[in-house]
This record gives C-alpha cells, sequence and structure tokens, in this order.
C-alpha cells in the first residue's frame, strides 16, 4: 500500500476537524515509527519526514560504521565497513550512513497493521474531539436533524455529523420526530464511558424553557430582564419567574408580549405548553400569591421551619388554586421551595359540591381528616386531584383512597 494513501486519508480528516499541523505530524510519525520498532526493535536511529500537503514520506536510518572484525558489529546503530561499502565505496570506519528504508521493506501485514492503527487513532481523536467539543457547552442551546428515531431514544445529527442521543424521558410526550426534521434541545449531559463520549440532549429541563426564552425575548438576552426560577411539567404546564433590572419595563408583559405575540412561538415549540409567566419578587407571600395564579388569594400563613404553607381561598378560587390533576399548586409550590395546603376561608360551599362530613357514614371519620390536613374538605375538590398528588399529599394507602374516590363520585353520577 503506497503511505500516500495513508497520508492523505488522515490529511483529510484533520482538516475538517480543525487539528493543527503539528499535532497531526506527531500522530502520522507516531504511527510509522511503531512500524519501525516492529521490524527493527528500536527506532533510536530513525528519522521520519512527513509532508502531509503532498503526502510523501520519507524513512531514514543512521548507522556508525565499524570494522567487520568489531565487537559492536550487531549493535542497531551500528554497520560493517564491507556492507556499507556496497552502498557507496568509498566510505570508511567512523563515518555515517544514511540509509533511506523504503515503506515496501516493511511487509504486506506491518503496513496493514499501520494502517489499523491510524485508522484507530483517528476514531480516538474523533471521540476525544466530541468530549472536547460539549463538555463545557453543557445548558447550551443547540440545534441538530434527526438520523434515526429508536424506541427509548433519538439519534441527532449536529452540524459536523456527530451523533448525539436524546432518550425518551428527556423528550417532551407530544413530540413526534421524524428522519431529517430539525429539532432544538440543549446540551443536558456529556460523559465519557470507556473512552467513548455520549452528549445526552433534553427538551424536558426547565434550562431548555429557559434558553427559548432567551432567544424569543431581546430584554432577556439583553440582560435587562433575568429568568429568576422556572418550573415545568414538560409539554402540560410551566411557571417562570422573571425580574427586571429596569423599572420602566414591564417583565411580565415584555415576555409575554402584545396578544402574546412573543410567547407563543414558545409554547408551540413545546407541544402548546401553557407557561405562566410570573413578576419575581422577594417578597415571599406576595411570590406565593402570584405563584398560584390564576387564582386570588385571601390569606394564608407560613410556616418557615416546616416549609409549609397555610393558603385560605374563596371557595370558587379554590379549584384554580388546585388546577387540573393538582398541576398548578405543584408547580407552585416547586417554584416557591414549599409545600402548599389549599383550604376554604368561608364556610358556604357551591350547590354542586358536597362536604366531606355528609359522606362520614361511608368513609371513616379519620380518612376525611387526612383530607381535611391537605385543605380538601368537598367531595370535588378531592376529586380534582390525581391518584399520585393524594398518596403523595395524604397518609392514605392508594387501594383506600380508590375506595373513597368510588363513593365521591358515585355522589354525582
Amino acid at each position: 500500500m503506497d503511505s500516500s494513501i495513508l497520508i492523505d486519508s488522515f490529511a483529510d480528516f484533520a482538516s475538517t476537524k480543525a487539528i493543527d499541523r503539528p499535532t497531526m505530524i506527531s500522530i502520522l510519525e507516531e504511527v510509522f515509527r511503531t512500524m519501525i520498532r516492529k521490524k527493527y526493535g528500536t527506532d533510536d536511529n530513525f528519522d521520519v519526514i512527513i509532508n502531509p500537503e503532498n503526502g510523501d514520506l520519507e524513512m531514514w536510518r543512521t548507522r556508525e560504521i565499524v570494522d567487520d572484525n568489531s565487537e559492536d558489529i550487531w549493535d542497531h546503530d551500528k554497520i560493517p565497513l564491507s556492507e556499507a561499502r556496497k552502498i557507496e565505496e568509498d566510505f570508511e570506519v567512523g563515518e555515517e550512513v544514511a540509509e533511506e528504508v523504503k515503506l515496501e521493506e516493511f511487509g504486506r501485514r506491518l503496513v496493514q497493521t499501520a494502517r489499523q492503527t491510524l485508522i484507530q487513532k483517528i476514531k480516538d481523536m474523533e471521540k476525544e474531539l466530541l468530549y472536547e467539543k460539549y463538555k463545557d457547552q453543557v445548558g447550551e442551546l443547540i440545534t441538530g436533524e434527526v438520523y434515526q428515531t429508536l424506541r427509548h431514544e433519538l439519534i441527532v445529527l449536529d452540524s459536523e455529523g456527530n451523533e448525539l442521543t436524546m432518550p425518551r424521558n428527556e423528550q417532551i410526550p407530544k413530540d413526534r420526530f421524524r428522519k431529517g426534521e430539525s429539532v432544538k434541545a440543549i446540551i443536558h449531559k456529556v460523559e465519557m464511558n470507556n473512552g467513548t463520549p455520549r452528549v445526552t440532549l433534553s427538551r424536558t429541563s426547565p434550562m431548555f424553557l429557559e434558553r427559548l426564552f432567551e432567544i424569543e425575548i431581546p430584554e432577556i438576552y439583553d440582560g435587562l430582564i433575568s429568568v429568576r426560577r422556572i418550573v415545568r411539567e414538560p409539554g402540560d404546564r410551566a411557571k417562570v419567574a422573571v425580574e427586571s433590572y429596569d423599572d420602566r419595563i414591564d417583565p411580565v408583559g415584555a415576555c409575554v408580549g402584545m396578544k402574546g405575540s412573543r410567547i407563543h412561538s414558545i409554547v408551540r415549540e413545546l407541544g402548546n405548553e401553557n407557561i405562566d409567566v410570573i413578576n419575581y419578587t422577594e417578597n415571599l407571600e406576595l411570590l406565593i400569591s402570584r405563584s398560584l395564579s390564576p387564582a386570588k388569594v385571601t390569606s394564608m400563613h407560613i410556616d418557615h421551619e416546616a416549609k409549609r404553607v397555610s393558603v385560605y381561598l374563596k371557595p370558587d378560587q379554590v379549584s384554580l388554586a388546585i388546577g387540573k390533576g393538582g398541576q398548578n399548586i405543584k408547580l407552585a409550590g416547586k417554584l416557591v421551595g414549599m409545600e402548599i395546603d389549599v383550604f376554604r376561608d368561608v364556610e358556604e360551599l357551591a350547590e354542586e359540591d358536597v362536604d366531606l362530613s355528609e359522606f362520614d357514614d361511608e368513609i371513616e371519620a379519620w380518612m376525611i381528616e387526612e383530607f381535611r390536613k391537605i385543605g380538601l374538605d368537598t367531595a370535588k375538590s378531592v376529586l380534582a386531584l390525581s391518584m399520585e398528588e393524594l398518596v403523595r399529599r395524604t397518609d392514605l394507602e392508594e387501594n383506600t383512597i380508590e375506595e373513597i374516590l368510588d363513593v365521591l363520585r358515585k355522589e354525582f353520577e
């Protein structure tokens, strides 16, 4: 095999990956020196000269001429006088002989090994370059092309053709991508496993939503508005707390835009995820009130030590505060970093709802008390929460809750 083929193939790779010339020559030289060591046992008295621009390779072996009867005649850097004079007749003892070593002299097997070594070094370098490229870009937005859709993950190609992965749990539930489509995501994790880099993308991370805000809202990109906190139920709902550093700028209005013009493209990118933008404040009570939007809070009691807050609302505001499947109150709690319990602040109940005490003949009193502890004192307020949320917030077993829900549902059938 011609050495120029090996050198040209590596030079082409190096140019596409922007590898500097000294590094490229160093790698090529090491491959050929490895081949020399395998044949001659050492490369101490060899010079390897490479010109990657035209694919030229020269290997020279330098030896000192000694007398034919010298004890050093078998040293790797010595050559008998008689053998030296076959190269040039007027050589004398003590002079140095430089011979060019041709690639063919190494035999097909060694040349093939050198080729495989070079290919492996190219692969190793590709892995190292991919890791170096992305290790400091965690949290940054990237746009790639869908290459393959697998059951548990999506394979995405970046602008250089590198394969990145997006596991199913990092995709928004409503995401449906086809091969060749463009996809936006953030660099979520960059890991090196057994020498192989794995770049994981995410569309469910709060950071992804923050990057979209930076793209669509110039005031955030310019630093006039800051995104303080983001909590999400990917694909369903998100709450974003923003703060303005300029009193003349309304941060919520700037983010939403006229008739929702600015936030519309973000909502569409997230599969119609509902986004509540609220004005951030260091006043915890006010922040809690804003986080429960669209519900209007009447009063509250904050237990800082237990990180729990009891919020009191009018009956018609309770379902708004809790939200579908308890989603609104769950996100609000995450946003403020506290467990939120909702209570009615008046005795009157809406005609269509029924107080839990009315079910004391079918539901044990201690079970009703478990619901009251978390602000649920009517049938519909319990039915509004998901099974997952009820199990999490009460000390009741799942099968017990299911029996209670059956009793409550029958009331409205």
